[in-house]
């Protein structure tokens, strides 16, 4: 196997950028654009989820990665629950929600299944580098 030696190549990182745009996309129509404060703070947490996971991976010390990746974990919760807000205040469809919520949850087992993996065998999979 390939060793990942770019943030850009983490699947957890390329999910996180996907939620990311997706509730960017989401906050900025309808009733969900005009509540300023939820728009602002689930923009921010999803913005934070996938900085996280980069800036871990470019510190270049696997134990730092790692609690970065705690923290991107935490932050991909954050958005979930604030999902839930935007949903019962009828800013998203069904549909979209159950879609963003699936997206998120599955973001949130990669992300808990790099940490883990780190945590379990740090020396396997990717080297961390900060030549980009």
């Amino acid at each position: 196997m390939a060793k990942i030696t770019k943030f850009e190549d983490l699947i957890a990182w390329q999910r996180s950028r996907e939620v990311c745009n997706r509730i960017y996309d989401a906050t900025r129509k309808g009733p969900f654009a005009k509540d300023f404060g939820l728009s602002n703070q689930i923009q921010r947490a999803s913005v934070s989820t996938m900085s996280n996971i980069a800036e871990g991976f470019e510190r270049g010390r696997k134990a730092e990665f790692h609690q970065f990746l705690s923290i991107a974990k935490g932050s991909c919760g954050e958005v979930r629950s604030q999902l839930y807000v935007a949903y019962d205040n009828k800013y998203l469809s069904e549909q979209v929600f159950t879609e963003l919520k699936a997206l998120v949850e599955e973001t949130g087992r990669i992300i808990n299944g790099l940490r883990m993996s780190i945590e379990k065998n740090p020396d396997a999979g990717f080297k961390l580098s900060t030549q980009h």
